[in-house]
Formats: C-alpha cells, sequence, structure tokens
C-alpha cells in the first residue's frame, strides 16, 4: 500500500485518487462523500472508495494544510501504528508551501448540538482564534480505560506534540468483533492499544490518557471534512465518528443559510 501526498492548487481541498483504477477517479474529502462504517471513516465517489482516511486527513489538517491531492493505490489506507505519525513525518520531511490566497474559514456562531445524553457533541463560538477541543472519554468506573477528559487548542506545535502519536484503541472483545467482520485481519497487539483486564495486551501507553489523546485526532479527521477550518469550541462526549460528521454538516447547512442572510449571530 502507497500513499504519496501531491500538492494541489489553491482553493481544491483535500482529493484522494485512485491511481491503481482506471481513470484515476477522485474523491473529494468531504462530508457528502462519507458514508457509515464501522469504526472508521470511509468516503465513496462514483464507486471508488478510500477507507479508513481520519488518521490522514487529521495529519494534514493539524499541519494546516488545506490543498493536497492524496494518491493511493488501494481503497484501505495503511493503518501503520494506529495514529498519525507516520503520515505527519512524511509532510514534515517535505516543504509545506503558503499559497498566495486567503483561506475560508467557517466560523460557529451559535451553538449547534448534535446526540443524546448518552453520546454528544456540540460546538460552541470560539474561546478564542481557531479551534479548541474537549473530548470526555467515559468508560465507566469499572473499565481498565475509565474516565479520561483533555481540552486543547489545536495549532501544528500542539497537534504534533500532543496527539499526532496517539494510537487506536479497543477493548479486547471490540478487537474479537471487529475480526469476526473480516476487519483488522493484519493488526495485531502489537500495533493497536488492545486493553485486556490489566490494560493494554503485549504494549504499552506512549500517554497516560492516550485514549482520550486519540479521540481527539479522530475528530480533528472528522472535523477536516468540513473542507475549510474551523474556528470554534467543540466538546464531545463518547461520542464517534457518526456523530462528529453529523455536526459537519450541520454547520455546513447553517453557514449555507446564514450566507443567504436568513440568519444572524447573537
Amino acid at each position: 500500500m502507497r500513499v504519496e501526498f501531491r500538492p494541489a492548487v489553491v482553493d481544491s481541498g483535500v482529493t484522494f485518487v485512485r491511481g491503481d483504477l482506471a481513470g484515476a477517479p477522485r474523491i473529494a474529502a468531504t462530508v457528502d462523500r462519507r458514508i457509515d462504517a464501522p469504526r472508521r471513516t470511509v468516503l465513496s465517489s462514483d464507486g471508488a472508495t478510500v477507507e479508513m482516511v481520519e488518521h490522514i486527513l487529521a495529519a494534514l489538517a493539524g499541519l494546516e494544510i488545506d490543498n493536497c491531492e492524496v494518491w493511493v493505490d488501494a481503497a484501505e489506507m495503511p493503518g501503520c501504528d494506529g495514529s498519525s505519525q507516520a503520515f505527519v513525518d512524511a509532510l514534515l520531511a517535505t516543504e509545506i508551501v503558503a499559497q498566495s490566497a486567503t483561506c475560508r474559514v467557517l466560523h460557529v456562531d451559535q451553538t449547534v448540538r448534535m446526540g443524546s445524553d448518552d453520546c454528544w457533541i456540540e460546538a460552541r463560538p470560539a474561546l478564542r482564534p481557531g479551534l479548541t477541543l474537549q473530548y470526555r472519554l467515559d468508560y465507566g468506573p469499572a473499565s481498565v480505560i475509565g474516565r479520561q477528559t483533555l481540552s486543547l487548542a489545536i495549532t501544528p506545535a500542539t497537534f504534533c506534540r500532543e496527539l499526532a502519536a496517539s494510537r487506536t484503541f479497543l477493548l479486547r472483545s471490540e478487537a474479537d468483533w471487529l475480526q469476526a467482520q473480516g476487519l483488522a485481519k493484519r493488526a495485531t497487539y502489537a500495533d493497536l492499544l488492545v486493553f485486556g483486564d490489566d490494560g493494554p495486551i503485549d504494549n504499552v501507553l506512549r500517554y497516560p490518557d492516550e485514549c482520550v489523546r486519540h479521540k481527539l485526532l479522530d475528530l480533528v479527521g472528522d472535523l477536516a471534512l468540513a473542507g475549510q477550518p474551523i474556528s470554534g469550541h467543540v466538546v464531545a462526549y463518547r461520542s464517534g465518528h457518526h456523530l462528529n460528521a453529523e455536526l459537519v454538516r450541520n454547520l455546513l447547512a447553517n453557514q449555507a443559510v446564514a450566507s443567504q442572510g436568513w440568519l444572524r449571530s447573537a
């Protein structure tokens, strides 16, 4: 599996290109191309798909790269070590060029909430310029993962230092279920953080709260499906890829209405 990052023109956004298929079909990394799938983000266009793109999108968004073609030669992106670190390293090894155009930003100007009491996500007006995130992870007091909370202002520096190396995690029961569905067949306990009763199996944590950090990493990747940077404060409680994407859809819908003069900021 090969992933190649190529420069793209102003306002083209992030686009995946299936170089292994006839005609090299293009799949825009936007929420309208997203299809539901368990525990991963999948994009599809005209019969071509790319799967497990969230860690690549997080790396690009975390480094503030907003115009890029991602050429791939298979549907499923490489899992690497379950984090975004390999993609960040590859991108930082080349030159990131500032383009001569103003970047369009999605400003959250009213509170938007999705979900239920059991899991929810909420976008609020920005606490400071840019994007700040807070995630509340709750596996219950009896779980080896337990409860973790982390808040972070997202910049290239904080993303690289605090989030990029955090890895996908799951309970052993969840890992068994995924493999029964034919997913993650190549992954081992050394590749992912799989938690047994006493902690990670055949692995060690990179951060004491690595699980909530990875949830923030996934959230950065999912919010990138807006196709533009978001300025706002996003708080999530036990949210996953589906709810994250629904928030993006709602924010874009509100932006479209506001641009036609139907909404006013509070």
